[in-house]
């Protein structure tokens, strides 16, 4: 396995993998060609990444084929004394690829990312509902140590 940064290029398999979930299928929208909207985010996250502070999509590969993904991003901020922290998004398997210990590699291999940037802890919301989910996490060593709160803007 292997994992890069994902460039546009990718964003068809980024999206599949987004929905390509119980979740993801009521809220995504994988067409051919994708939504405009899939590409001006990307090029937005692009615009603000930095090599210090990264918002990037990491991929986990199986040769050439893309069979993982999660939103990386690096934050900075004065609370905590000024500790960087890192937020995962969107961490998603292939189904077809599920159960080989794909979305722990890629989870460890980006807090390994996070530590090399400096950053203090890593954090992630995930969906009351996803129980298997919560255990994964559980197991890796993260802790549900905060309730977390969204509001729907749109």
């Amino acid at each position: 396995m292997t994992f890069r940064y994902a460039t546009r290029d990718d964003l068809p398999a980024i999206v599949a993998l987004l929905a390509d979930d119980e979740k993801g299928k009521t809220r995504e929208e994988f067409t051919t060609p994708l939504p405009d909207a899939y590409y001006a985010a990307f090029d937005a996250m692009e615009s603000q990444s930095t090599d210090a502070l990264p918002n990037k999509y990491l991929l986990a590969l199986q040769g050439t084929d893309i069979v993982g993904c999660l939103q990386l991003t690096l934050i900075a901020g004065l609370s905590r004394r000024g500790q960087l922290r890192a937020q995962i998004e969107g961490v998603r398997v292939a189904s077809s690829a599920r159960g080989q210990k794909i979305g722990e590699k890629l989870i460890t291999q980006s807090i390994t990312i996070s530590k090399s940037l400096g950053a203090a802890l890593v954090q992630f919301t995930t969906d009351k509902t996803r129980k298997d989910a919560h255990r994964f996490y559980e197991r890796l060593g993260f802790i549900a140590s905060h309730e977390g709160m969204k509001l729907q803007l749109s």
